[in-house]
């Protein structure tokens, strides 16, 4: 018998890193990054919320969820910074997309890896719109799991052609310059974050631990500059010291979201900060002139995830990668839940258990 039920598409973390190889990394940011814009300019039709969040004293469990009228989508997504300790990644994730009209999950997806692609793809959307157009070299202040993809996404989708490392962990920088070789950029490494930032017009901090850190502190920071700061992502976590956000003009992902886990948390509720949706449909302006320094205070928000996990599907659809797999069970009768268990309550059975 043909099953009503739509099929779910299962992607393992091998299919995904399958579907990389075959389609390039660049290709793949670039892939995203498009659908992010695309997304972004149709903000008004989703159902937006702020993540849900369970925090524990060594990192945070969350739930990210949104819907458009079709589809619905949510993130799994842990952060532990921790983790490294034990051989665990940092950041651990899967997502799902569903049919809003029944509720249906069709796609059952790793995010892990798709949430570095995505992540880096929305920092180059955020710095190709907002960072002066010459801009050519980038320090990038925090070299674990994520900065690889941010170097890729700004060499191809900004035009940076030189990037300034720098990690409190000199074994972290010295793999992320291992596995830059071959990939047209100059690498330089610094001896601290203020040595990074020098020269650079653009400045990426993605750091992990959960802690009201103050990397960037004002003297680092030069008139013209765009600072991409993606490590601050939860309550108590921030990378800049106040007095970079008050000489800066703002720019965030989802500002309810963004007051609670963005850097600034640390300002005032009326702090003014735009959407960057609005400077991308135009209904905002973004960068005012060649001397203003501006901040993407990115947390990471579900409709990135969303514009990845449509991107994957539809990638891993034409190339033939994917499973089915039964999540929901089909009874005959949809009423008759029970009868899947075929059960039979006899008196034998029951006295069995007497």
């Amino acid at each position: 018998m043909l099953s009503r039920l739509p099929q779910t598409v299962y992607l393992s973390a091998d299919d995904v890193i399958r579907l990389v190889r075959r389609v390039g990394l660049p290709n793949c940011i670039a892939g995203v990054a498009e659908r992010i814009e695309r997304d972004f300019l149709r903000w008004s039709e989703f159902d937006k919320s702020a993540r849900v969040a369970c925090h524990s004293r060594d990192g945070v469990i969350e739930l990210m969820p949104i819907a458009d009228s079709r589809e619905f989508a949510f993130k799994y997504v842990n952060g532990h910074p921790k983790n490294t300790r034990a051989g665990l990644p940092t950041v651990m994730a899967f997502g799902v997309l569903a049919d809003v009209d029944t509720g249906a999950p069709r796609l059952l997806s790793e995010l892990t890896l798709t949430t570095a692609i995505r992540t880096a793809a929305m920092s180059a959307v955020a710095a190709r719109t907002l960072a002066r157009p010459e801009c050519r070299v980038m320090a990038l202040i925090g070299n674990g799991a994520q900065s690889e993809f941010q170097a890729i996404a700004f060499r191809d989708l900004v035009g940076i052609h030189t990037v300034r490392l720098y990690d409190v962990d000199p074994s972290a920088t010295a793999k992320l310059v291992a596995n830059l070789v071959d990939q047209r950029l100059d690498v330089v490494v610094c001896n601290s974050a203020a040595e990074a930032t020098q020269g650079a017009d653009i400045v990426t901090t993605v750091t992990a631990d959960k802690t009201n850190a103050t990397i960037l502190t004002p003297d680092m920071i030069g008139p013209g500059m765009h600072i991409n700061a993606v490590g601050g992502d939860c309550p108590g976590k921030t990378e800049l010291h106040a007095d970079i956000l008050t000489r800066s003009n703002v720019f965030v992902e989802y500002e309810p979201q963004t007051r609670i886990e963005g850097d600034i948390q640390q300002m005032a509720p009326d702090f003014p900060v735009t959407e960057l949706w609005q400077v991308l449909s135009a209904k905002a302006p973004g960068r005012k002139d060649a001397a203003e320094i501006t901040v993407f205070d990115s947390v990471g928000f579900a409709l990135e995830d969303y514009s990845a996990l449509t991107f994957i599907r539809d990638t891993a659809a034409k190339l033939g990668i994917g499973d089915i797999v039964q999540l929901i069970p089909e009874p005959a009768d949809p009423k008759n839940l029970f009868g899947v268990l075929g059960i039979e309550a006899t008196d034998a059975k029951l006295e069995a258990f007497a």
